[in-house]
């Protein structure tokens, strides 16, 4: 079973909505035969924005933007992934990421679970336990943003509950490039399944982007890869090499949970 994804790298627009949406509503027809699009952290508003303009411009999940990226997806027949600041009904503003699918329906939304730095912790608050796990056009998917992905437990617990694709919108900046480099690879092949890292290239203030957007198959593979430049990257993922990976190395049934319980220690 086939399944195509396609990553957008780009340079950020901050605090420009209307632009973010104008020209997604250009990728997402250029993405042909794509299943997903994968659009990076904080896509619609930028990310390095400060706490105010995050507080102005987030919105809730079925908020404006939601509803017109669901029209846009409906158009393309295509599900789209992407970064936006979430306003919850309790008034929280979370780092958070939807996924909406090809009539137009929102299948999840996640908010990011482990917070990186001052620059996250002063604008959003932390994310809960909910790493939902969706299907989508066969394939079951799981999502992280960017940080979260630098914690083994969150990709392994993804891959227990079956993620076949861990979609990963990101704002990776330089000095980290290994993470875009070596640790996305490292969790495709430690937990038999694929892994998709969409981040930004360029500059946001002070902050350079490092690029290297790719999809990761389950031998640790790199299976599409942008470069340090704006690129739009599609890969076409087989579930076969899913489970060839698991009969190649014995990882998940060689886990002895037993073992781990200090992991669960402050």
């Amino acid at each position: 079973m086939l399944f195509r994804s396609a990553l957008y790298q780009c340079p950020p627009l901050p605090l420009d909505v209307a632009g973010n949406l104008k020209r997604l509503h250009r990728l997402v027809h250029e993405a042909s035969g794509a299943d997903v699009l994968v659009l990076p952290e904080m896509f619609l508003t930028g990310y390095n924005i400060g706490a105010e303009a995050v507080g102005a411009l987030a919105e809730a999940q079925d908020g404006e933007s939601a509803r017109t990226i669901a029209e846009l997806a409906r158009s393309a027949g295509r599900a789209i992934l992407y970064g936006y600041p979430e306003r919850a009904a309790d008034g929280q503003i979370y780092n958070a990421v939807q996924l909406i699918d090809a009539h137009g329906q929102r299948l999840c939304n996640y908010r990011k679970t482990h917070l990186f730095g001052d620059l996250d912790h002063s604008m959003f608050s932390a994310g809960g336990d909910d790493f939902p796990l969706v299907e989508l056009n066969g394939w079951k998917l799981g999502v992280l943003i960017c940080y979260d992905l630098e914690f083994p437990e969150n990709t392994r617990r993804l891959a227990l509950a079956g993620a076949n694709l861990i979609l990963v919108p990101t704002a990776n900046m330089v000095p980290f490039d290994f993470v875009a480099d070596v640790t996305v690879r490292a969790r495709a092949f430690e937990n038999q399944c694929y892994v998709a890292y969409a981040n930004y290239c360029g500059h946001e203030g002070e902050i350079q982007y490092c690029g290297q957007s790719s999809i990761a198959a389950p031998d640790g593979q790199r299976i599409a890869q942008a470069g340090l430049d704006e690129a739009l990257i599609v890969g076409t993922l087989e579930h076969q090499s899913i489970l060839d990976a698991r009969a190649a190395n014995d990882y998940l049934q060689d886990r002895r949970p037993e073992l781990y319980g200090t992991l669960h220690k402050p």
